[in-house]
């Protein structure tokens, strides 16, 4: 059967990442006081802003003709950045090997390996630190390259390059707040560095998980271990968020807001909301970072009590 030649220039899925809406929530802010935003990085191919760096991080790397199709990749993930790269390898034709600490919900693991990718998991004991050092170990030995989301400048490349103008065109430059969950730092340090040069008025304010609160996603990171890619004068504020605040908004958002999301997005409008009642006549504008179907195992949405409560 002959293929008919339209002329046309389809996309394909790699065109597909990025340019995701930008919405206003209707029913959560206070009435008139401000403008509240989320732009909605769960309608990427693979479910999340993490696509963004994922295809940034093998692009340049190609570019830069350090792997070629056929090389083995590896990566150390909690999950969304894992899920964007093994559909990336899977569409330029890479082997990837994931490795993620084994608490992490099904629903990640099962669309990890449903691209092709082969995970290993370490104990929840040596969470996100254990399988970064096993995934040094692995390429130390020969077994592959690791593309290091947390040291990687392509991580936040692809937000200055991406995720920042979009912000700033879809406001039309009326954006004076903008706030993200912080875990590799990624999306928060290339967006606030394009946003900064744009005005540097914009504040930036950075997400990390309270004492004890264990949100995927969002990390208080060992001194050790802090992601070489963040600097801290690129935030200008760092707000602590607790677990059942953040579950709380993303219960919230899914019933009042129709907006589907993952925890870390849930604290990310948690974070935004407290601004709203801060500040007024204020563009404020807050990462959905994921979608909500890769957490129903976890049990987060079956308790419902209480979320229409302010």
């Amino acid at each position: 059967m002959r293929v008919k030649q339209t002329g046309m220039d389809y996309p394909t899925i790699e065109d597909l990442v990025g340019e995701t809406p930008l919405i206003r929530l209707q029913r959560l802010p206070v009435p008139g006081r401000n403008t509240v935003l989320v732009k909605l990085e769960g309608n990427n191919p693979a479910g999340s802003v993490k696509d963004r760096p994922a295809l940034s991080m093998i692009q340049e790397a190609e570019r830069r003709s350090e792997i070629q199709p056929g090389d083995t990749l590896i990566e150390a993930t909690s999950g969304n950045t894992g899920i964007a790269l093994a559909m990336a390898a899977a569409m330029k034709g890479y082997r990837m090997v994931l490795i993620m600490p084994d608490h992490m919900s099904e629903e990640r693991k099962a669309a990890m390996t449903a691209y092709g990718a082969e995970l290993i998991e370490v104990s929840k004991q040596e969470g996100m630190e254990g399988a970064r050092d096993l995934a040094l170990k692995m390429q130390q030995e020969g077994r592959g390259r690791v593309l290091d989301q947390f040291n990687n400048s392509d991580n936040p490349l692809a937000h200055y390059r991406g995720t920042g103008p979009e912000l700033w065109r879809q406001t039309g430059g009326e954006i004076t707040h903008f706030i993200s969950s912080m875990g590799t730092t990624g999306t928060i340090m290339g967006t606030s560095a394009y946003l900064k040069e744009v005005n540097p008025g914009i504040q930036i304010i950075g997400l990390q998980p309270a004492e004890n609160a264990s949100i995927p996603g969002i990390r208080r990171w060992p001194e050790a271990y802090r992601p070489g890619i963040f600097n801290a004068a690129q935030v200008d504020q760092v707000m602590d968020i607790g677990q059942e605040e953040a579950e709380k908004a993303m219960r919230r958002l899914a019933r009042e807001e129709g907006i589907f999301c993952g925890v870390s997005s849930g604290g990310a409008v948690a974070a935004a909301l407290k601004v709203d009642r801060e500040v007024s006549g204020a563009t404020i504008v807050a990462i959905i970072c994921d979608r909500g179907d890769r957490y129903l195992s976890t049990g987060v949405f079956t308790d419902m009590a209480g979320v229409c409560s302010p």
